[in-house]
């Protein structure tokens, strides 16, 4: 089952898996209409697995016990905003004995998620939080590059979406309830704030995205990665869009909540997501990710290993799907055993995310320094 499944997320996610054969894909949703017109779309496309609509709303106070009737083995929960989200998803998950996959971005969701680790082992199944860009893509490239260390001592990562790529209000939702507000993070090996939008610089993303505007945003990675790379000294996590006027903009709002002229710009978001879209046709579809390790190699002297990953032609909002996907194929096929719940750190490689992105013309490419 995807829930949010004809969503800007949840509809990458069912093309994908339409394509394997002996399933049934289940696209949930509270408009079943929307639903059913995805189906007959991904028919007429030639899926080859079995294809249900279902109506399913995460707000229905009888939600666990409708999930359990419709028994999913594995349930992908696409339907952000997760701030401010409970765990009656997860929770219902449990209850019926379905897996369960999210594409949650939120600190405090994907985080805590491990309160419910001892009731997933005890029902046998796998809760997975955070399967998307982050923690799931970040993490998988750190792990993948942090044996080329005897030390670690510097995380710096950043994304910068095209700004013709498409996206979703609940995306725009999740990023104005922090805009302004503060959050802790991780530098020179003590924890201090920061503030959602704000300390805005720029970083060079090479010759095909050339320097974009970053701020500050809040991601449970930044929470997640002093704890799993434990001599770290800092974690620093930024993104931004691609209209220098649109993310200074942003910075101007963030600087009125902290001032206390705004109290939260989430309660706005029907109207800045309608205002944004007019500029939709100024900018790229091009965008991409970057993440910078920086500590002594195996001969103890400096290194820095810079990872660039890029997405044109629009494909960047397939790459928060990917973590997701690849997780769920390995579900499928038996391949994933593990059970309990758990932040999406170490459940897959580099290599398999090779292999789904290589087909959507996403690529990347890596930079070694020594000295």
């Amino acid at each position: 089952m995807i829930l949010g499944g004809y969503g800007n997320f949840g509809k990458r996610i069912a093309e994908s898996l339409c394509k394997l054969s002996n399933i049934t894909l289940l696209l949930a949703g509270r408009n079943s209409s929307k639903a059913e017109q995805l189906c007959r779309a991904l028919h007429q496309q030639g899926a080859r697995a079995t294809l249900q609509a279902a109506a399913l709303d995460i707000s229905d106070p009888f939600f666990s016990d409708r999930l359990k009737a419709l028994s999913p083995d594995l349930l992908i929960h696409t339907g952000g905003p997760f701030q401010g989200q409970d765990y009656r998803v997860p929770e219902a998950c449990i209850t019926a004995g379905c897996h369960y996959i999210d594409l949650a971005d939120d600190r405090r969701f994907v985080c805590d998620i491990k309160t419910l680790d001892q009731s997933a082992k005890d029902n046998n199944v796998l809760i997975v939080s955070g399967a998307s860009s982050v923690p799931g893509l970040s993490s998988t490239v750190i792990d993948h590059y942090r044996e080329q260390f005897t030390s670690l001592d510097d995380i710096d990562f950043a994304i910068a979406p095209g700004n013709q790529a498409e996206r979703g209000e609940a995306t725009v939702r999740a990023i104005l309830s922090y805009t302004g507000h503060p959050f802790p993070i991780f530098q020179k090996g003590q924890w201090t704030q920061t503030y959602g939008w704000m300390s805005p610089s720029k970083r060079d993303f090479g010759p095909t995205i050339g320097k974009r505007w970053l701020a500050d945003i809040d991601i449970p990675d930044l929470e997640l990665f002093p704890e799993r790379y434990s001599l770290v000294n800092n974690v620093r996590f930024q993104a931004g869009l691609e209209l220098p006027f649109l993310h200074l903009g942003m910075v101007l709002m963030a600087w009125l909540v902290r001032i206390g002229l705004v109290k939260n710009w989430a309660s706005m978001t029907k109207t800045i997501f309608h205002s944004s879209e007019l500029f939709k046709r100024l900018g790229t579809d091009t965008g991409g990710m970057q993440i910078q390790l920086s500590g002594t190699d195996k001969n103890h002297q400096p290194q820095t290993v810079l990872w660039t990953l890029c997405a044109e032609k629009g494909v960047g909002p397939y790459i928060p799907t990917l973590s997701a996907i690849i997780l769920a194929k390995k579900l499928i096929s038996g391949e994933l055993q593990e059970t309990g719940a758990k932040p999406c750190l170490g459940l897959y490689t580099l290599r398999e995310f090779d292999r789904e992105a290589k087909g959507l013309g996403i690529y990347h490419h890596t930079e070694v320094k020594h000295g």
